[in-house]
């Protein structure tokens, strides 16, 4: 099957002149795919079931895969599996006809407030490093924002004797974000004593640096992020947007309207932001109760 896969490699790079980044994310995806199926003792491409597909799909999203990030992954698989049958490599193509998991209901990961507590806990705020992850946690969970809008805030980004910040989004569209007052006290702080020690001179305006200087990167955010939760003793599984999640489902919980959530998230339609509606089983129960006539 390894030998399949270099043939299909070898037709999108120069059959179909995709880029070398389409041709890695196509192997990557296949390669994991083909490691699962040896996995399973499966050793021919066409002994492969509709079954076995979905299994394979089930086991990345519990390794952390999101709707779209499977989605995508399916697509590599779909246009696999075709191309093989095209060739005459595959007598039946068991995967033209999947659904794609975006319509999956996939609800996402939240933290509790207790466990909020412990992540904040974790940095060691007596060192300069601490004290800015520190810093970017209390941001991150006060204003809900995406790792990308995180790591890319300018310093002219930051009202925060308005209580405001803003941010760049999806679609290069700017938006507004309350912040609160603790995450507020600790990126001032962050900024009036560890920032100066970082920043190699006036020119560089990006709120949030490494020890060499330089921007952090979505990846170094997450890793911090995903440390200070194994530091916390937190055994859930940390996704790039658990923070934001969680900020939107405990505004929810505490009786946020979902338009304004909406709002903060940077969603683009409504539908999107409903989700959080489902994550809070207690919510739901105290609506039925206040609302329906037979509770």
């Amino acid at each position: 099957m390894r030998a399949l896969l270099a043939q299909f490699l070898d037709y999108i790079s120069l059959e179909k002149g995709l880029s070398p980044n389409t041709r890695a994310a196509y192997a990557d995806d296949i390669s994991r795919f083909l490691d699962w199926l040896a996995e399973a003792e499966v050793h021919s491409i066409n002994d492969v079931t509709r079954r076995q597909i979905l299994d394979h799909l089930m086991s990345e999203k519990a390794r952390g895969l999101g709707a779209n990030s499977l989605s995508r992954h399916l697509v590599s698989l779909k246009v696999f599996f075709r191309y093989l049958a095209q060739e005459g490599l595959l007598s039946i193509n068991v995967a033209e006809t999947m659904e794609s998991p975006k319509v999956w209901k996939m609800l996402p990961s939240v933290l509790t407030p207790k466990e909020i507590d412990r992540l904040f806990s974790a940095p060691d705020i007596k060192t300069p490093l601490g004290i800015r992850n520190r810093a970017i946690l209390e941001l991150f969970y006060a204003s809900g924002l995406r790792v990308s809008e995180l790591a890319g805030l300018q310093l002219s980004d930051l009202h925060f004797d308005e209580r405001f910040l803003r941010c760049v989004g999806k679609g290069r569209k700017e938006r507004v974000v309350p912040v609160g007052g603790a995450a507020i006290q600790w990126v001032k702080r962050y900024i009036s004593e560890v920032r100066p020690r970082l920043t190699p001179g006036p020119q560089e305006q990006t709120v949030f640096l490494s020890r060499r200087n330089q921007p952090l990167s979505r990846k170094t955010v997450w890793d911090m992020i995903k440390k200070c939760a194994r530091s916390a003793g937190i055994t859930k599984t940390i996704y790039p947007h658990t923070l934001r999640h969680s900020f939107a489902s405990h505004l929810l919980a505490n009786g946020a309207e979902l338009r304004i959530i909406q709002e903060m998230l940077g969603h683009a339609d409504i539908a999107t932001t409903q989700i959080y509606t489902h994550v809070d089983p207690d919510r739901l129960k105290g609506v039925h109760h206040r609302f329906h006539p037979r509770a």
